[in-house]
């Protein structure tokens, strides 16, 4: 029997960067999972703001601009979204969609405050998901993870401050487990936590194809009264969904036929698909999320927490913000400073947003419906209220993750804004940006005092003290990246020590 200080079932993005950040910190952690190779299925195309931000606070920017730029190059100019993913440079871009409309960038207002401090990261967002897992994986083998393939999970048992984990290679043991393993998750069944939600209405594929001719396919998404579909950017690719029930069995692979039926009725046009290239994908908006995401030392974490359509692209990236909040907030447990209460934020900051998440996929298939009722919802969703531009600001907002907040004060009144928001690209005068010093997964505390008033001592284990005097205010900002003080008041020391004994434990 082995034994680790964390176990993460699931190889996936979410295990591998839960797995980094607690690595990061010192905490030993074993990943396993049960595929021999990283999943080649085709998946999500990119990551959103949010994410690309969380690669940015751990030094991985680099290397998702690199994915970028190879990404578009294979790819070419096929698409007003790559047309402005090109010229982007450091302007808040939007790729994406909701229920089928894409989002026009020459509708966002550039000086929008709320975009324009977020909007360093937007020559890293074009990743694909096997690129972001390879990314992570190389990440974690440098910070010394243990990685175990053709490992499967076949059931937990938790017993005083140990969990076990039964597993085709034998047991392993760990003082803390999280379920990273998807939205079939054997840990969460056995565990025997419910799954609330709504059913599948409808059925959807991705896949990289190859067709006889492919001259009736839009670039682009096109909705039809029987479904929606986008073709590329990458050539072959086609993504769509129709209002049918999934096959009896799902596991079973999507054959060429299936798949041709598929675009054929969706699309009107009479394709031939020659063959797949890979594995294709076949998903519903089965929309679900876990009652709880902690049962005792077992956390739920990505699908294995919540699973629906993918839609809009938020399943990735979703996970990944699980694995953030949750990495940092384990290992201050497993090390001890962890201030009273803190494992319990998990639940209480990431469900909210999980919930929030599948409402938003929900909302878009209700857009995507055939009646005649909803084609004329479209048109006024379409060609009014998103050709506003302070609608396509919010509802590209939305969709980038970078509204999310969460209450950090611990009152009964939430703190005033910034607190409680996600820090974008907050530069400093030295020249660098506040992401720079957050590459060892510390917290950050920005002193724009000009005496320094606000330096710490005693917490080099866990902070990263930043002397910047000049301008306002002043941050304090959780190792996910999350400000939990702001100083700009007269109580600015007072609430500074409340937030540093809430978070990080001070001394």
């Amino acid at each position: 029997m082995e034994r680790t200080e964390v176990i993460v079932a699931g190889a996936g993005p979410t295990g591998l960067f839960l797995a980094g950040e607690l690595a990061l910190r010192g905490v030993g952690v074993t990943v396993l999972d049960r595929l021999e190779e990283p999943d080649q299925n085709i998946k999500a195309g990119s990551v959103n703001v949010a994410s690309a931000e969380l690669l940015d606070r751990r030094g991985l920017l680099p290397a998702a601009e690199a994915a970028q730029r190879r990404f578009l190059a294979s790819v070419g100019k096929f698409g007003p979204t790559v047309e402005a993913a090109k010229r982007g440079g450091h302007r808040f871009l939007a790729a994406g969609h909701f229920a089928g409309f894409l989002f026009d960038n020459d509708l966002i207002d550039q000086s929008d405050p709320v975009l324009a401090a977020h909007r360093a990261v937007s020559n890293g967002l074009g990743v694909p998901q096997q690129e972001v897992e390879q990314m992570l994986a190389e990440h974690c083998a440098q910070l010394g993870v243990d990685l175990r393939r053709g490992v499967e999970v076949h059931g937990v048992q938790t017993a005083g401050e140990s969990v076990t984990v039964e597993t085709s290679a034998g047991e392993f043991t760990a003082g803390w487990l999280v379920a990273a393993d998807g939205g079939r998750s054997v840990i969460r069944k056995q565990l025997g936590i419910e799954f609330d939600g709504t059913d599948p209405e409808m059925t959807g594929y991705q896949a990289i194809a190859d067709f006889e001719d492919a001259s009736g396919l839009r670039p682009g998404w096109t909705w039809t009264p029987r479904g929606v579909y986008a073709y590329g950017p990458v050539p072959g690719r086609i993504f769509l969904s129709r209002f049918r029930q999934p096959p009896e069995d799902r596991d079973v692979p999507v054959s060429v036929e299936e798949l041709q039926e598929a675009v054929r009725d969706v699309t009107g046009a009479p394709v031939t698909i020659t063959g797949i290239r890979g594995r294709a994908t076949r998903f519903t908006d089965n929309a679900r999320q876990a009652r709880h995401y902690r049962h005792g030392r077992v956390f739920l974490a990505g699908d294995a927490a919540h699973v629906h359509s993918p839609l809009g692209g938020q399943g990735l990236n979703l996970g990944l913000g699980d694995a953030a909040n949750l990495g940092w907030k384990l290992a201050a447990t497993v090390q001890g400073w962890a201030p009273a209460g803190l494992l319990d934020t998990y639940e209480t900051e990431r469900h909210p947003v999980g919930a929030g998440v599948l409402d938003w996929t929900r909302a878009q298939v209700a857009l995507l419906r055939g009646d005649e009722r909803t084609e004329q919802l479209r048109k006024i969703v379409g060609d009014e209220l998103l050709r506003v531009p302070a609608a396509m600001n919010r509802i590209v907002a939305l969709s980038s993750g970078i509204l999310q907040h969460y209450d950090v004060s611990g009152t009964a009144d939430d703190a005033a804004e910034p607190v409680g928001s996600i820090a974008g690209d907050v530069e400093l005068t030295s020249g660098t940006r506040l992401a720079d010093h957050a590459h060892d997964g510390r917290f950050v505390l920005v002193d724009r005092s000009p005496d320094g008033r606000f330096a710490v001592s005693g917490l080099d284990d866990r902070l990263a003290y930043v002397a910047d005097p000049a301008g306002e205010p002043s941050l304090l900002v959780r190792p996910d990246g999350v400000i939990v003080w702001a100083g700009s008041g007269s109580d600015d020391q007072k609430l500074l020590d409340a937030a540093l004994a809430r978070w990080a434990g001070a001394k």
